[in-house]
Protein backbone atom coordinates (compact mmCIF):
# COMPACT_ATOMS: atom_id res chain seq x y z
CA UNK A 1 0.00 0.00 0.00
CA UNK A 2 1.56 3.60 -0.50
CA UNK A 3 2.21 5.35 1.94
CA UNK A 4 1.37 8.67 0.18
CA UNK A 5 -2.47 9.15 -0.10
CA UNK A 6 -3.43 10.60 -3.69
CA UNK A 7 -6.27 11.95 -5.23
CA UNK A 8 -8.10 11.94 -8.72
CA UNK A 9 -11.14 14.47 -9.77
CA UNK A 10 -14.32 13.50 -11.00
CA UNK A 11 -16.45 16.15 -12.45
CA UNK A 12 -20.08 16.40 -11.23
CA UNK A 13 -23.67 17.45 -12.90
CA UNK A 14 -26.08 17.60 -9.53
CA UNK A 15 -24.47 18.79 -6.88
CA UNK A 16 -27.32 19.08 -4.37
CA UNK A 17 -27.83 15.24 -4.70
CA UNK A 18 -24.28 14.55 -4.76
CA UNK A 19 -23.87 16.05 -1.20
CA UNK A 20 -26.73 13.75 0.42
CA UNK A 21 -25.15 10.90 -1.71
CA UNK A 22 -21.94 11.54 0.25
CA UNK A 23 -23.64 11.72 2.86
CA UNK A 24 -25.42 8.60 3.41
CA UNK A 25 -22.73 7.03 1.65
CA UNK A 26 -20.19 7.93 4.63
CA UNK A 27 -22.68 6.35 7.02
CA UNK A 28 -21.32 2.92 6.21
CA UNK A 29 -18.54 3.80 8.10
CA UNK A 30 -17.69 2.78 12.06
CA UNK A 31 -16.24 6.75 11.63
CA UNK A 32 -16.96 9.50 9.67
CA UNK A 33 -16.76 13.19 9.50
CA UNK A 34 -18.28 15.12 7.10
CA UNK A 35 -18.56 19.27 7.11
CA UNK A 36 -20.42 20.84 5.23
CA UNK A 37 -20.43 25.06 4.53
CA UNK A 38 -24.02 24.47 3.37
CA UNK A 39 -22.92 27.41 0.45
CA UNK A 40 -21.95 30.28 2.27
CA UNK A 41 -20.19 32.50 0.28
CA UNK A 42 -16.93 33.42 2.54
CA UNK A 43 -13.34 33.67 1.26
CA UNK A 44 -12.23 32.18 4.45
CA UNK A 45 -13.97 28.48 3.45
CA UNK A 46 -11.73 26.75 0.80
CA UNK A 47 -14.20 23.96 -0.04
CA UNK A 48 -18.03 23.26 0.11
CA UNK A 49 -17.92 19.56 1.93
CA UNK A 50 -15.57 17.62 2.96
CA UNK A 51 -15.73 14.18 4.36
CA UNK A 52 -13.07 11.77 5.89
CA UNK A 53 -14.44 8.24 6.36
CA UNK A 54 -13.21 4.95 7.85
CA UNK A 55 -9.73 4.53 9.76
CA UNK A 56 -6.48 4.65 8.62
CA UNK A 57 -4.82 5.05 11.98
CA UNK A 58 -6.59 6.69 15.10
CA UNK A 59 -5.56 8.58 18.86
CA UNK A 60 -8.28 8.21 21.46
CA UNK A 61 -7.49 9.70 24.60
CA UNK A 62 -8.80 10.91 27.48
CA UNK A 63 -8.31 14.21 29.09
CA UNK A 64 -4.88 14.42 31.31
CA UNK A 65 -1.91 13.62 28.11
CA UNK A 66 -4.60 14.11 25.47
CA UNK A 67 -2.95 17.30 23.25
CA UNK A 68 0.39 15.95 24.16
CA UNK A 69 -0.64 12.37 22.46
CA UNK A 70 -2.37 14.23 19.82
CA UNK A 71 1.04 15.96 18.83
CA UNK A 72 2.66 12.67 19.17
CA UNK A 73 0.29 11.33 16.40
CA UNK A 74 0.44 13.96 14.31
CA UNK A 75 4.09 13.91 14.10
CA UNK A 76 3.71 10.42 12.53
CA UNK A 77 1.09 10.94 10.59
CA UNK A 78 1.71 14.00 7.61
CA UNK A 79 -1.89 13.40 6.66
CA UNK A 80 -5.95 14.64 6.73
CA UNK A 81 -6.64 14.17 9.84
CA UNK A 82 -10.04 14.82 11.57
CA UNK A 83 -11.71 14.77 14.67
CA UNK A 84 -12.92 16.53 17.76
CA UNK A 85 -11.77 18.46 20.87
CA UNK A 86 -14.09 17.88 24.20
CA UNK A 87 -15.00 20.51 26.36
CA UNK A 88 -13.59 18.45 29.70
CA UNK A 89 -9.88 18.89 27.90
CA UNK A 90 -10.64 22.11 30.10
CA UNK A 91 -9.43 19.78 32.96
CA UNK A 92 -5.89 19.03 31.32
CA UNK A 93 -5.45 22.36 30.29
CA UNK A 94 -6.72 24.33 33.95
CA UNK A 95 -6.39 21.48 35.98
CA UNK A 96 -9.76 20.91 37.06
CA UNK A 97 -12.02 18.01 37.67
CA UNK A 98 -15.73 17.13 36.55
CA UNK A 99 -18.04 15.03 38.59
CA UNK A 100 -21.51 15.91 36.67
CA UNK A 101 -23.06 12.39 34.56
CA UNK A 102 -22.00 12.39 30.65
CA UNK A 103 -24.76 10.45 29.22
CA UNK A 104 -23.67 10.44 25.79
CA UNK A 105 -20.07 9.35 26.02
CA UNK A 106 -18.22 10.74 23.84
CA UNK A 107 -14.15 10.38 24.63
CA UNK A 108 -12.07 13.60 25.36
CA UNK A 109 -10.25 13.97 22.20
CA UNK A 110 -10.53 11.17 19.24
CA UNK A 111 -8.89 12.64 15.68
CA UNK A 112 -8.40 10.00 12.79
CA UNK A 113 -6.91 9.55 9.85
CA UNK A 114 -9.37 8.64 7.38
CA UNK A 115 -9.09 5.58 4.81
CA UNK A 116 -10.98 7.90 2.12
CA UNK A 117 -10.98 12.06 1.93
CA UNK A 118 -13.73 13.28 -0.13
CA UNK A 119 -13.81 17.05 -0.98
CA UNK A 120 -16.87 18.34 -3.18
CA UNK A 121 -16.73 21.89 -4.76
CA UNK A 122 -18.71 23.15 -7.05
CA UNK A 123 -18.22 21.52 -10.07
CA UNK A 124 -15.62 18.54 -8.65
CA UNK A 125 -15.11 15.54 -6.65
CA UNK A 126 -12.12 14.96 -5.39
CA UNK A 127 -11.27 11.68 -3.89
CA UNK A 128 -8.00 10.85 -1.84
CA UNK A 129 -7.27 7.31 -1.08
CA UNK A 130 -4.45 4.87 -0.21
CA UNK A 131 -4.09 2.69 -3.24
CA UNK A 132 -7.59 2.09 -3.40
CA UNK A 133 -9.70 2.40 -7.05
CA UNK A 134 -11.23 5.66 -6.68
CA UNK A 135 -13.30 5.33 -9.32
CA UNK A 136 -15.12 2.62 -8.01
CA UNK A 137 -15.93 4.53 -4.80
CA UNK A 138 -16.93 7.48 -7.04
CA UNK A 139 -19.23 4.81 -8.63
CA UNK A 140 -20.27 3.86 -5.14
CA UNK A 141 -20.64 6.87 -3.49
CA UNK A 142 -22.80 8.24 -7.27
CA UNK A 143 -25.42 5.47 -7.14
CA UNK A 144 -25.79 5.03 -2.97
CA UNK A 145 -28.83 3.99 -2.60
CA UNK A 146 -30.45 4.42 1.41
CA UNK A 147 -33.79 3.12 3.19
CA UNK A 148 -34.70 5.75 5.98
CA UNK A 149 -34.75 3.55 9.38
CA UNK A 150 -37.90 3.56 10.94
CA UNK A 151 -38.11 5.54 14.31
CA UNK A 152 -38.80 3.42 16.88
CA UNK A 153 -41.58 3.51 19.98
CA UNK A 154 -40.98 7.22 21.86
CA UNK A 155 -42.72 7.09 24.81
CA UNK A 156 -40.97 9.80 25.88
CA UNK A 157 -40.84 14.16 25.46
CA UNK A 158 -38.26 15.85 25.62
CA UNK A 159 -37.45 17.01 28.73
CA UNK A 160 -35.20 19.82 30.52
CA UNK A 161 -32.48 18.84 32.83
CA UNK A 162 -33.20 22.50 34.49
CA UNK A 163 -36.93 23.70 34.56
CA UNK A 164 -37.77 26.68 34.01
CA UNK A 165 -37.92 28.37 37.77
CA UNK A 166 -34.97 26.89 38.65
CA UNK A 167 -33.53 28.16 35.82
CA UNK A 168 -34.36 31.62 36.75
CA UNK A 169 -32.91 31.28 40.14
CA UNK A 170 -29.36 29.96 38.81
CA UNK A 171 -28.96 33.01 36.36
CA UNK A 172 -29.82 35.49 39.13
CA UNK A 173 -27.31 33.72 41.36
CA UNK A 174 -24.49 33.84 38.67
CA UNK A 175 -25.30 37.71 38.23
CA UNK A 176 -24.44 37.92 42.51
CA UNK A 177 -21.29 35.94 41.19
CA UNK A 178 -20.57 38.96 38.81
CA UNK A 179 -21.51 41.70 41.10
CA UNK A 180 -18.88 40.17 43.74
CA UNK A 181 -16.52 40.89 41.32
CA UNK A 182 -15.81 36.61 41.09
CA UNK A 183 -15.91 36.86 37.07
CA UNK A 184 -17.49 39.34 34.42
CA UNK A 185 -19.42 37.05 32.07
CA UNK A 186 -20.93 33.48 32.04
CA UNK A 187 -21.85 30.66 29.45
CA UNK A 188 -24.78 28.94 31.29
CA UNK A 189 -26.11 26.24 29.40
CA UNK A 190 -28.83 24.03 30.02
CA UNK A 191 -29.69 20.79 29.04
CA UNK A 192 -32.92 19.26 26.96
CA UNK A 193 -32.81 15.52 26.67
CA UNK A 194 -34.90 12.74 25.80
CA UNK A 195 -33.91 9.39 27.77
CA UNK A 196 -35.12 6.64 25.29
CA UNK A 197 -35.39 7.44 21.63
CA UNK A 198 -34.20 5.32 18.39
CA UNK A 199 -33.64 7.97 15.35
CA UNK A 200 -32.18 7.70 12.06
CA UNK A 201 -29.09 10.01 12.48
CA UNK A 202 -28.57 10.72 8.98
CA UNK A 203 -31.93 11.72 8.28
CA UNK A 204 -32.29 13.56 11.50
CA UNK A 205 -29.06 15.62 10.34
CA UNK A 206 -30.28 16.44 7.00
CA UNK A 207 -33.65 17.46 8.45
CA UNK A 208 -31.83 19.66 10.49
CA UNK A 209 -29.47 21.09 8.10
CA UNK A 210 -32.15 21.25 5.54
CA UNK A 211 -34.52 23.93 8.45
CA UNK A 212 -30.70 25.78 9.52
CA UNK A 213 -28.32 25.43 6.99
CA UNK A 214 -25.27 26.78 9.19
CA UNK A 215 -21.71 27.14 7.47
CA UNK A 216 -20.18 24.94 10.04
CA UNK A 217 -22.34 21.68 10.38
CA UNK A 218 -21.09 18.47 10.79
CA UNK A 219 -22.74 14.78 10.75
CA UNK A 220 -19.57 12.85 12.86
CA UNK A 221 -19.72 9.20 13.61
CA UNK A 222 -17.83 7.42 16.22
CA UNK A 223 -18.94 4.36 16.79
CA UNK A 224 -22.81 4.39 18.31
CA UNK A 225 -21.97 8.13 19.52
CA UNK A 226 -23.41 10.87 16.94
CA UNK A 227 -23.10 14.33 16.74
CA UNK A 228 -26.15 15.77 14.51
CA UNK A 229 -24.40 19.86 14.16
CA UNK A 230 -25.49 22.94 12.96
CA UNK A 231 -23.36 25.41 14.06
CA UNK A 232 -23.20 29.10 12.69
CA UNK A 233 -19.68 29.62 14.79
CA UNK A 234 -16.10 29.09 14.00
CA UNK A 235 -13.33 28.11 16.78
CA UNK A 236 -10.02 28.49 15.07
CA UNK A 237 -8.85 28.44 11.72
CA UNK A 238 -4.89 28.18 10.52
CA UNK A 239 -3.47 29.09 7.31
CA UNK A 240 0.47 29.25 7.47
CA UNK A 241 0.85 30.96 10.14
CA UNK A 242 -2.08 33.27 9.94
CA UNK A 243 -4.84 32.26 12.89
CA UNK A 244 -8.12 33.64 13.28
CA UNK A 245 -11.29 33.35 15.04
CA UNK A 246 -14.44 34.26 14.52
CA UNK A 247 -16.54 34.28 18.49
CA UNK A 248 -20.32 34.87 18.44
CA UNK A 249 -21.91 36.81 21.38
CA UNK A 250 -25.51 38.43 20.60
CA UNK A 251 -28.57 36.76 18.96
CA UNK A 252 -32.15 37.92 18.28
CA UNK A 253 -34.84 36.25 16.31
CA UNK A 254 -35.39 36.95 12.91
CA UNK A 255 -39.19 38.42 11.59
CA UNK A 256 -39.16 36.15 8.38
CA UNK A 257 -42.64 37.11 7.34
CA UNK A 258 -41.89 40.86 7.27
CA UNK A 259 -38.75 42.43 5.13
CA UNK A 260 -38.80 45.31 6.87
CA UNK A 261 -39.37 44.32 10.55
CA UNK A 262 -36.72 41.84 10.17
CA UNK A 263 -33.69 44.68 8.93
CA UNK A 264 -35.03 46.41 12.17
CA UNK A 265 -34.58 43.51 14.10
CA UNK A 266 -30.61 43.55 12.77
CA UNK A 267 -30.25 46.77 13.51
CA UNK A 268 -31.85 46.60 17.09
CA UNK A 269 -28.78 43.85 17.61
CA UNK A 270 -26.20 45.77 16.26
CA UNK A 271 -27.22 49.01 18.50
CA UNK A 272 -28.05 46.34 21.51
CA UNK A 273 -25.86 47.70 24.34
CA UNK A 274 -26.19 44.09 26.19
CA UNK A 275 -24.94 42.29 23.26
CA UNK A 276 -21.82 44.55 22.29
CA UNK A 277 -21.01 43.97 26.01
CA UNK A 278 -20.80 40.82 25.66
CA UNK A 279 -19.07 40.53 22.36
CA UNK A 280 -16.39 43.09 23.32
CA UNK A 281 -15.49 40.82 26.06
CA UNK A 282 -15.14 38.12 24.28
CA UNK A 283 -13.06 39.58 21.70
CA UNK A 284 -10.90 40.71 24.65
CA UNK A 285 -10.43 37.59 26.18
CA UNK A 286 -9.77 35.84 22.21
CA UNK A 287 -7.50 38.23 21.62
CA UNK A 288 -5.63 38.00 25.00
CA UNK A 289 -5.70 33.93 24.35
CA UNK A 290 -3.99 34.44 20.76
CA UNK A 291 -1.34 37.05 22.06
CA UNK A 292 0.39 33.50 23.77
CA UNK A 293 1.21 32.23 20.53
CA UNK A 294 1.01 35.14 18.05
CA UNK A 295 3.88 37.96 17.08
CA UNK A 296 3.41 40.95 19.85
CA UNK A 297 1.58 43.11 18.20
CA UNK A 298 0.25 41.23 15.14
CA UNK A 299 -3.51 40.45 16.80
CA UNK A 300 -6.09 42.41 15.42
CA UNK A 301 -9.66 42.66 15.69
CA UNK A 302 -10.83 42.81 11.93
CA UNK A 303 -14.12 43.18 12.47
CA UNK A 304 -16.11 44.15 15.55
CA UNK A 305 -20.06 43.87 16.16
CA UNK A 306 -20.85 42.43 12.33
CA UNK A 307 -24.21 41.02 12.33
CA UNK A 308 -24.89 38.03 10.46
CA UNK A 309 -28.10 36.60 9.50
CA UNK A 310 -29.31 32.78 9.53
CA UNK A 311 -32.11 30.73 8.84
CA UNK A 312 -33.73 31.75 12.62
CA UNK A 313 -31.90 34.47 14.32
CA UNK A 314 -29.26 37.47 13.61
CA UNK A 315 -25.83 36.53 14.69
CA UNK A 316 -22.96 39.04 16.30
CA UNK A 317 -20.17 38.10 15.20
CA UNK A 318 -17.14 39.54 15.18
CA UNK A 319 -13.22 38.06 14.03
CA UNK A 320 -10.08 38.30 15.81
CA UNK A 321 -6.67 37.21 13.97
CA UNK A 322 -2.94 36.99 14.34
CA UNK A 323 0.37 35.73 12.79
CA UNK A 324 1.93 32.80 15.37
CA UNK A 325 5.48 33.21 16.37
CA UNK A 326 7.69 30.76 14.87
CA UNK A 327 7.69 27.00 16.56
CA UNK A 328 4.31 27.17 17.75
CA UNK A 329 2.54 23.77 17.92
CA UNK A 330 -0.95 22.62 17.65
CA UNK A 331 -1.08 21.72 21.18
CA UNK A 332 0.90 25.37 22.14
CA UNK A 333 -2.26 27.03 19.89
CA UNK A 334 -4.72 24.86 21.60
CA UNK A 335 -3.83 25.12 25.27
CA UNK A 336 -3.96 28.93 24.78
CA UNK A 337 -7.31 29.00 23.24
CA UNK A 338 -9.35 26.29 24.79
CA UNK A 339 -12.28 25.58 25.38
CA UNK A 340 -13.17 28.84 23.59
CA UNK A 341 -14.29 32.05 25.68
CA UNK A 342 -17.63 32.39 23.57
CA UNK A 343 -18.49 29.39 25.79
CA UNK A 344 -17.20 29.90 28.84
CA UNK A 345 -16.58 33.63 29.94
CA UNK A 346 -14.41 35.40 31.66
CA UNK A 347 -11.75 35.02 33.73
CA UNK A 348 -12.06 31.71 31.93
CA UNK A 349 -10.85 29.41 34.69
CA UNK A 350 -13.23 31.04 37.47
CA UNK A 351 -16.64 30.56 35.26
CA UNK A 352 -15.40 27.23 34.24
CA UNK A 353 -15.85 26.34 37.75
CA UNK A 354 -18.98 27.73 38.23
CA UNK A 355 -19.79 25.89 35.22
CA UNK A 356 -18.93 22.77 36.92
CA UNK A 357 -20.98 24.09 39.89
CA UNK A 358 -24.27 25.00 38.87
CA UNK A 359 -25.20 23.10 35.35
CA UNK A 360 -26.39 19.58 35.85
CA UNK A 361 -24.80 17.85 33.54
CA UNK A 362 -21.42 17.30 31.24
CA UNK A 363 -20.90 19.39 28.25
CA UNK A 364 -19.04 16.14 26.71
CA UNK A 365 -18.28 17.15 23.42
CA UNK A 366 -20.91 20.04 23.35
CA UNK A 367 -18.57 23.50 23.49
CA UNK A 368 -16.32 21.72 22.46
CA UNK A 369 -14.96 21.57 18.71
CA UNK A 370 -14.81 19.38 15.36
CA UNK A 371 -12.57 19.90 12.31
CA UNK A 372 -10.00 18.94 10.28
CA UNK A 373 -6.02 19.27 10.22
CA UNK A 374 -4.57 19.64 6.81
CA UNK A 375 -0.85 17.72 5.52
CA UNK A 376 1.35 20.36 6.54
CA UNK A 377 -0.57 21.49 9.73
CA UNK A 378 -3.36 23.94 8.58
CA UNK A 379 -6.41 23.31 10.40
CA UNK A 380 -10.51 24.61 10.91
CA UNK A 381 -12.51 23.78 13.52
CA UNK A 382 -16.17 24.81 14.60
CA UNK A 383 -17.78 25.17 18.27
CA UNK A 384 -20.10 22.43 18.75
CA UNK A 385 -23.68 24.20 19.70
CA UNK A 386 -26.85 24.16 17.50
CA UNK A 387 -26.21 20.34 17.69
CA UNK A 388 -27.80 16.89 19.14
CA UNK A 389 -25.85 14.47 20.23
CA UNK A 390 -27.13 10.97 20.30
CA UNK A 391 -25.93 7.82 21.88
CA UNK A 392 -27.49 4.90 19.66
CA UNK A 393 -26.60 2.02 22.32
CA UNK A 394 -28.16 3.75 25.44
CA UNK A 395 -30.92 5.50 22.96
CA UNK A 396 -29.98 8.80 25.04
CA UNK A 397 -30.26 12.11 22.75
CA UNK A 398 -29.66 15.49 24.07
CA UNK A 399 -29.33 19.12 22.79
CA UNK A 400 -28.21 21.77 25.19
CA UNK A 401 -28.32 25.49 24.51
CA UNK A 402 -26.79 28.16 26.66
CA UNK A 403 -26.47 31.97 26.65
CA UNK A 404 -23.76 34.67 28.15
CA UNK A 405 -25.06 35.68 31.82
CA UNK A 406 -23.84 39.31 32.64
CA UNK A 407 -24.43 41.80 35.49
CA UNK A 408 -27.20 43.28 33.07
CA UNK A 409 -29.07 40.03 32.40
CA UNK A 410 -32.41 39.68 32.83
CA UNK A 411 -33.25 36.19 33.37
CA UNK A 412 -36.46 35.87 31.90
CA UNK A 413 -34.80 37.04 28.57
CA UNK A 414 -32.27 34.61 28.99
CA UNK A 415 -34.32 31.81 28.98
CA UNK A 416 -36.04 33.11 26.27
CA UNK A 417 -32.87 33.16 24.56
CA UNK A 418 -32.00 29.21 25.12
CA UNK A 419 -35.74 28.81 23.82
CA UNK A 420 -34.98 30.14 20.52
CA UNK A 421 -31.33 28.63 20.10
CA UNK A 422 -33.29 25.15 20.50
CA UNK A 423 -35.37 25.87 18.41
CA UNK A 424 -34.59 24.02 15.01
CA UNK A 425 -33.74 20.72 17.39
CA UNK A 426 -36.60 20.84 18.86
CA UNK A 427 -38.76 21.09 15.79
CA UNK A 428 -36.52 18.23 13.59
CA UNK A 429 -37.39 16.41 16.82
CA UNK A 430 -40.95 16.78 17.57
CA UNK A 431 -41.48 15.73 13.71
CA UNK A 432 -39.30 12.83 14.26
CA UNK A 433 -41.20 11.83 17.20
CA UNK A 434 -44.79 12.56 15.31
CA UNK A 435 -46.49 8.32 15.43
Amino acid sequence: MPMTRTFRSFPIHDFDSIKQQMLHWSNQFSVCCFLDNNGYDSPLHTSECLLGAGIQASANIDSGKALAGLGAFMETHHDWIFGHLSYDLKNEIEGLQSSLPDHIGFPDLFFFVPEIVVILDEHQLRIGTFGMDQEYIFESILHQEWVQQETGKQDEKIRQRIDKPAYLQTVQMLREHIQRGDCYEINFCQEFYIPDITIDPVEVFSKLTSLSPNPFSAYYKTGNRYLLCASPERYLRKTGRHIISQPIKGTLHRVLTNIEQDRIQKEKLFLSQKDRSENVMVVDLVRNDLSRVCLEGSVNVDELFGIYSFPQVHQMISTVSGELKQGVTFEDIIRATFPMGSMTGAPKRKVMQLIEQYEKSRRGLFSGAVGYIAPGGDFDFNVVIRSILYNADSRYLSFPTGSAITHYSDPEAEYAECMLKGEAMRRVLEGESEK
